[in-house]
């Protein structure tokens, strides 16, 4: 799990009020553990400069350094393009795999891609869906968003413990509330196809958690707990996830979540506020959680 800052050290915060998983034991004595990230690593635009903080090419180095160290046995990632996802590959040891297409169909557009660890889980059948009234039609926004909107979805087995889940990778709009919450009740239908199959959520949901609709469509309806709220150990205090190259601040929104069914504990979860040579890998922190289905 993180180091909170390049110079810093890590700390574990327990907090009295969170809600904690009774018998869910840190990640470090618990062989059948998890590790998640979710990670925006903003898209490169082609207008930016070197030396600006958003320019892709200088920001490399720093995207690398942070998934060689933490190397998340699931990795969901939300704004990445054809060429970005193949640094990615590079950072990732050479037994990781992919999948996700492009939001525009086939690797044109930005993906939601979801990397995994294929020595402990065995992909059993993965799909991508639009977020509109036509979810299998590519490139179709429905709901009052401009942009188009995906999730990517892979059903695994865990090796480790033979057990089955979910995992559901996604971006919600940034400007229309209501594709915000066509967009939760989407998800929330796809989870609950089949009922107790334990199914975590992760992705850049572009609303504040615990003070939005949809984090009240996910979460305040029982579908899913945030795996913040739910871990028995907090490892960095709960900065906020969009500090756009800034240093994250303490108590601003987190509109980046990792969301799981009630039938997965959570031991521990982080905001990564990674930095290499004073160098940010994204505008957004990547957040981290370890959970262990029983």
């Amino acid at each position: 799990m993180p180091s909170d800052t390049a110079s810093t050290a890590r700390t574990v915060l327990a907090d009295p009020g969170a809600e904690a998983d009774p018998g869910a034991g840190t990640a470090a004595a618990d062989a059948a553990a998890l590790s998640l990230m979710s990670f925006n690593i903003r898209c490169d635009i082609a207008s930016t400069l070197p030396g600006q903080a958003d320019y892709w090419p200088e920001r490399v180095p720093a995207l690398q350094a942070v998934l060689a160290e933490e190397l998340p046995e699931v990795l969901g990632i939300q704004e990445g393009l054809e060429h970005q996802l193949a640094v990615i590959e590079e950072a990732l040891p050479e037994h990781y795999r992919m999948i996700g297409h492009g939001r525009e169909g086939g690797r044109r557009g930005e993906h939601s891609c979801i990397f995994y660890d294929s020595r402990r889980l065995r992909l059993r059948m993965w799909d991508q869906f639009w977020l509109s009234d036509t979810p299998t039609v590519p490139g179709s926004a429905t709901w009052g968003n401009d942009v188009t909107r995906i999730a990517t979805w892979g059903r695994f087995e865990d090796s480790c413990t033979g057990r089955e889940l979910m995992v559901v990778n996604t971006h919600f709009d940034h400007e229309s509330e209501n594709a915000q919450l066509r967009s939760a009740e989407a998800i929330i239908e796809h989870a609950t196809r089949e009922p107790g199959l334990p199914t975590v959520l992760m992705g850049d949901f572009n609303a504040d958690a615990g003070a939005s609709g949809a984090y009240s469509t996910l979460v305040g309806s029982g579908a899913f707990r945030d795996s913040w709220t739910a871990a028995k150990q907090r490892l960095t205090p709960e900065y906020g996830t969009f500090p756009n190259y800034k240093d994250p601040v303490i108590g601003e929104s987190r509109i980046d979540w990792i969301a799981v069914t009630p039938n997965i504990q959570v031991a521990e979860a982080a905001v990564n506020t990674f930095r290499l040579d004073d160098r940010y890998p994204s505008d957004h922190a990547p957040i981290q959680a370890t959970v262990r289905i029983p």
